[in-house]
């Protein structure tokens, strides 16, 4: 079993791209152990104001930190070709080794209808991501052995071609799903799992379907890396904390899915919906660092070997400052 790492997940869809990189190495400088950047081109209310480009900042923030760092996710699938995701992951592993990985999802509405395609059903969705995997393995493969590779396939076409640019060993390819089906899928396709908080039965269900999925491939589940991103809000006040989620993260007490939504704005007017007991079961929101502590533990005793906390509110670096005393030091397998 790998040794348990605590992150910081970098919300570029609130923080300006040098803010975030700042965050980043304070946070690292605090205990953190790497970087999870969040992959958007549109925030997801317009309060939240900011959406950078992800792989400039991984690049800005792998100068100024140590850790691990990678996209939490990115889709390969739609705004961008697969192949286009390969070089740009093949080149951050090759200009930071041994610290990149590659989080991978099927994409959501908001941030991959811009390019103006057909949005389809989730199941394409899904068959689209895994075909992407398909591709990126045999671009990270092939060009380390020095030969072109091609792909024809149901949503892809690949010429023959190799990434010039290679690191010594490839990329992780993670996984980002909430879904059992996917899992087995993602068990068999990829080197570890992302998801996000859930209550911890669901989780437990989705690891069995992963490890299922990574037995029938042969692989040993155990050596396989499970992330998780978990959204909180904290704050000195349990009313500040609050007024942090509901301003800043409303999105957090949406019980529906997003995938489909195209704007911003419309989220914005879905937004007024929400209240406060919407995000019980969903996002803690304590002003009590023990009670983030111990919502935090038992994730990590479900076996999650990688764990990226993202603050909902703008008070990050009391956040952290309080984080690193009072909550990293005290998590334990």
């Amino acid at each position: 079993m790998a040794d348990l790492t605590v992150g910081y997940a970098a919300m570029l869809e609130q923080f300006a791209p040098m803010e975030a990189v700042e965050l980043s190495e304070y946070a690292e400088s605090r205990g953190f152990s790497g970087v999870m950047a969040a992959d958007h081109f549109q925030p997801w209310v317009p309060q939240q104001g900011q959406s950078a480009f992800v792989w400039n900042v991984l690049s800005a923030v792998g100068l100024r930190t140590t850790g691990d760092l990678g996209p939490g996710v990115t889709a390969p699938t739609f705004r961008w070709h697969p192949a286009m995701v390969a070089q740009a992951s093949a080149t951050l592993a090759a200009m930071y080794p041994g610290r990149h990985w590659l989080g991978l999802g099927s994409g959501e509405a908001l941030n991959e209808h811009i390019v103006g395609q057909y949005w389809p059903e989730a199941p394409e969705r899904i068959n689209r991501m895994f075909e992407a995997i398909e591709i990126i393995r045999k671009l990270f493969e092939g060009s380390l052995a020095g030969k072109d590779v091609k792909h024809t396939g149901t949503y892809y076409k690949l010429e023959s071609t190799r990434l010039w640019t290679m690191p010594e060993q490839p990329p992780e390819i993670l996984v980002a799903t909430a879904g059992p089906v996917t899992a087995r899928r993602a068990g068999k396709a990829a080197d570890g799992l992302i998801t996000v908080g859930a209550p911890v039965d669901r989780i437990a269900y989705l690891f069995q379907r992963f490890e299922l999925g990574a037995r029938d491939a042969g692989k040993d589940p155990d050596t396989m890396p499970k992330v998780l991103q978990l959204h909180m809000s904290w704050a000195p006040t349990y009313e500040e904390a609050l007024g942090n989620a509901m301003t800043e993260w409303p999105n957090g007490g949406m019980k529906f899915p997003k995938g489909d939504i195209r704007s911003p704005f419309e989220l914005e007017q879905m937004a007024k919906l929400v209240r406060p007991e919407d995000f019980e079961g969903r996002m803690v929101i304590s002003e009590d660092p023990d009670v983030h502590r111990a919502h935090i533990q038992q994730y990590v005793d479900l076996g999650f070997d990688r764990i990226y906390l993202h603050n909902v509110g703008r008070n990050q670096r009391e956040w952290i400052d309080e984080f690193s005393s009072s909550v990293l030091p005290h998590l334990s397998r």
